[in-house]
């Protein structure tokens, strides 16, 4: 098929490129001269684990095409997904103002008959609004069928997810939109199965998955560190806790790590827009409240545990190690870092800070801060250190060595990623999150 993409950030550029990696032809629809130009140069915006590599390589096949220009790649295509961005407003709704302006593009430049399915996360109802824009502003012999095809990506594990999804949700409203979209999606296969997992259903069931899915892997989140906190005030293991429970076929261990709380570009922008679109229709979600309140105390309890190590903390030399909300990504947006560092630095902390990937993102957030370019030089004469972010770089240190550049030997491990029968043999007083 030949098929367009309407936005270049981790859904839309990750999921082109897999699609022109299986061999169809992929356009790629952006605003930012600059971006599109460096694209078609292979050079790609994000941090995504062999991402580059694979936009290389059908950019030069000519399969993946990047253009600003709508009427260059709608008319030929058979399916056009929309996959911009929803940020929260400050109320916690969703922005949705890109959304309808990509639609009026795409509906002005529709050809003969196209499929328009929206792959952004948008509150049920969205896609409506959609069809009557497109149907106000489309060529007047143009057909269209909507569609809600929202995506299931993790960041640093997008392109398997892609190849392999556990499921392909298919929101349609005609026969034609669900065919072409099972015929694009059917090459790909469910993790341990020969054939891909299709959930077919109507658009705002489909809108609705989404949130729901997110907001239930948040929850899990919270509740293993409502667990953690739990765990340390009764002498109990979070971590064995935690363990126990997860072996539970009817629970499941996936996201029952405790630790420095949820980040990134979905499960806090989507446990709001759930919360909003609960509001809006006269519901009032207090489990999804309480999901984010814990989740923010898991990020404050970590400055809490810094401050019983030192006392106050001004003047007090820190090293935070990780910066990113999860490894394997540069993305800083709603990084529990953040949180951390912030709170410290308001205390007059005086902050180092090292991550593998993410500092450039970083250091356009967080200023006032020193950036070392590795994580014993992050160390070196810190007080504390304050682990963030479960990075495989930081599981290898050489314990020993990281100390022996610090002034103090007290370490806070907000991910658990050491054992803390190896960390004290070494010489730190250490605390992890539940232990």
């Amino acid at each position: 098929m030949t098929i367009t993409f309407v936005g270049h950030g981790y859904v839309g550029l990750v999921t082109a490129a897999v699609f022109a990696d299986l061999g169809n032809i992929v356009w790629v629809i952006g605003h930012t001269p600059e971006k599109i130009e460096n694209l078609k140069k292979g050079i790609i915006p994000i941090y995504e684990p062999g991402l580059e590599e694979m936009v290389k390589r059908n950019v030069e096949a000519k399969r993946l095409l990047f253009t600003l220009e709508y009427d260059q790649a709608i008319p030929a295509s058979k399916i056009v997904f929309s996959a911009v961005g929803t940020p929260p407003r400050e109320d916690g709704s969703a922005d949705l103002s890109v959304v309808f302006d990509v639609a009026e593009k795409i509906a002005k430049n529709l050809g003969e008959y196209a499929v328009v399915a929206t792959k952004s996360t948008v509150p049920v109802g969205t896609n409506r609004i959609i069809k009557e824009i497109i149907e106000k502003n489309k060529p007047t012999d143009s057909k269209f069928d909507i569609a809600s095809c929202p995506e299931f990506l993790r960041e640093g594990q997008a392109i398997s997810d892609t190849l392999h999804p556990d499921r392909i949700v298919i929101g349609t409203e005609s026969e034609e939109s669900e065919r072409l979209l099972k015929d694009l999606h059917s090459v790909l296969t469910a993790k341990g199965e020969d054939k891909t997992q299709f959930v077919l259903t109507n658009i705002e069931t489909a809108e609705m998955i989404k949130y729901a899915a997110n907001a239930f892997l948040a929850t899990k989140i919270s509740f293993a560190n409502a667990i953690a906190r739990l765990s340390e005030l009764t002498g109990a293991d979070a971590v064995k806790v935690l363990e126990g429970i997860g072996m539970d076929r009817r629970i499941g261990a996936s996201f029952l790590q405790p630790g420095a709380g949820y980040g990134g570009s979905c499960f806090p922008k989507d446990v709001k827009a759930l919360i909003s679109i609960s509001k809006g229709v006269g519901y009032d979600f207090t489990l999804l409240k309480e999901v984010e309140a814990i989740n923010r105390q898991a990020s404050e309890e970590i400055v809490r545990k810094a401050e019983k190590f030192l006392g106050k903390v001004e003047n007090k030399r820190i090293a935070v190690l990780g910066l990113s909300f999860k490894p394997d990504t540069d993305d800083m947006r709603e990084a529990p870092s953040l949180i951390v560092i912030n709170s410290l630095k308001k205390k007059g902390a005086q902050i180092s800070a090292y991550d593998p990937i993410a500092m450039d993102n970083a250091k356009g957030i967080v200023k006032d801060i020193e950036y070392a370019n590795d994580a014993y030089n992050a160390a070196r004469d810190a007080e504390l250190v304050i682990i963030m972010t479960e990075w495989n770089e930081f599981k290898e240190l050489d314990l020993s060595k990281l100390k022996s550049h610090m002034k103090g030997n007290f370490m806070v491990d907000g991910r658990n990623i050491y054992d803390p029968i190896q960390a004290e043999k070494v010489g730190f007083s250490y605390t992890g999150v539940g232990r």
